[in-house]
């Protein structure tokens, strides 16, 4: 187990978790004490501001792994230091192609637009009880431009028994800010984020593809910290393959979960409906990169900035979404 490190006092509600892999960057975890998810980008924006409730994230360094060297600790696995497996996702793009080829027959507009190399942002909308954006997102890219995607998410997504550590070997990362900077800045890498956070998939379906606020705009401070481009994504098709026709809250929170939907596909297909997504077409639309005139590495960037960037990234989002729905012939066949 990790040492505290001298002068570093613990909050006693908000414990920080750091997953053991092989020496690499370590990967900040948060525990939150109340609810299991937060806005992303509040958990982007926590460790410098403090989380909503005034607590400070506090990074735990990780001690060297004595006697292995980088080359000996690479040769035992393929898991690098955020914990993802090139295996575990050449297996998943193996079993999830034909869902992305032939049941929602991904469409790409703009995809030229992603870097081909260096850090990027990229941000997109979010929806569907059971997201069903996020993995045609990170197979898309990775089929087509051969660049691996890390999710940021909440630290709930890892908590969980089992399904966290495929998670984690599929790509997903803790969503902080010391972990966005070693990805997009100091190695370079694609991440992904959905500014929404829980709005977004827990809204009805009679709300669909109306975007939700975007956090505190943590997002951007990450994205003008790092030095990298924010590159926004309107995704439609999401929101038909597992609509929300209700939740209930009594049940969420006896459950400690976010929310507890009653979706379309349970009312049509019963049980089967919890695993199954309607084969809504869908189409994604790489919107142009948004730089930012500051210098990187900033300990602040002034918040009317930051919030004015974020609204105007949602908004162009929003616009595309609206333009795409209006071009729309129909939910299944595009």
């Amino acid at each position: 187990m990790p040492q505290r490190p001298e002068g570093v006092a613990y909050p006693p509600a908000a414990r920080i978790h750091e997953t053991p892999h092989h020496n690499g960057p370590p990967v900040v975890e948060r525990d939150p004490p109340d609810t299991p998810v937060i806005d992303l980008t509040d958990a982007l924006a926590g460790a410098r501001t403090g989380d909503r409730t005034g607590r400070e994230l506090v990074p735990v360094p990780r001690p060297p792994n004595p006697g292995l060297t980088d080359a000996e600790a690479a040769n035992l696995s393929d898991v690098d230091g955020w914990g993802r497996s090139e295996h575990m996702r050449q297996l998943l793009r193996m079993v999830y192609d034909p869902v992305y080829r032939y049941w929602f027959r991904a469409e790409w507009e703009g995809l030229e637009r992603i870097p081909s190399s260096g850090g990027a942002l990229l941000v997109a909308n979010h929806a569907g009880a059971i997201p069903s954006d996020a993995p045609v997102i990170m197979h898309g890219i990775e089929k087509e431009l051969g660049r691996p995607v890390y999710g940021l998410a909440d630290f709930f997504f890892r908590s969980l028994p089992v399904a966290g550590t495929l998670w984690s070997r599929g790509g997903g990362v803790t969503a902080h800010p010391d972990n966005a900077h070693r990805l997009l800045h100091d190695e370079g890498q694609l991440a992904l984020v959905f500014p929404e956070g829980v709005k977004g998939p827990s809204k009805l379906y009679k709300d669909r593809y109306q975007l939700r606020r975007f956090g505190r705009g943590g997002f951007v401070e990450s994205a003008m910290r790092a030095g990298v481009p924010i590159v926004p994504i309107a995704v439609v098709g999401a929101e038909e393959s597992m609509p929300i026709l209700a939740r209930s809250g009594a049940l969420a929170r006896i459950l400690r979960v976010p929310y507890v939907p009653f979706t379309a596909n349970v009312a049509l297909l019963g049980p089967l409906g919890l695993f199954g997504y309607f084969p809504a077409k869908f189409k994604l639309r790489v919107l142009e990169p948004v730089y930012f005139d500051v210098a990187e590495g900033q300990e602040r960037y002034p918040r009317s900035r930051i919030m004015e960037e974020s609204e105007a990234i949602r908004s162009r989002i929003q616009g595309a979404l609206f333009d795409m729905l209006s071009r729309r012939r129909s939910v299944w066949f595009g």
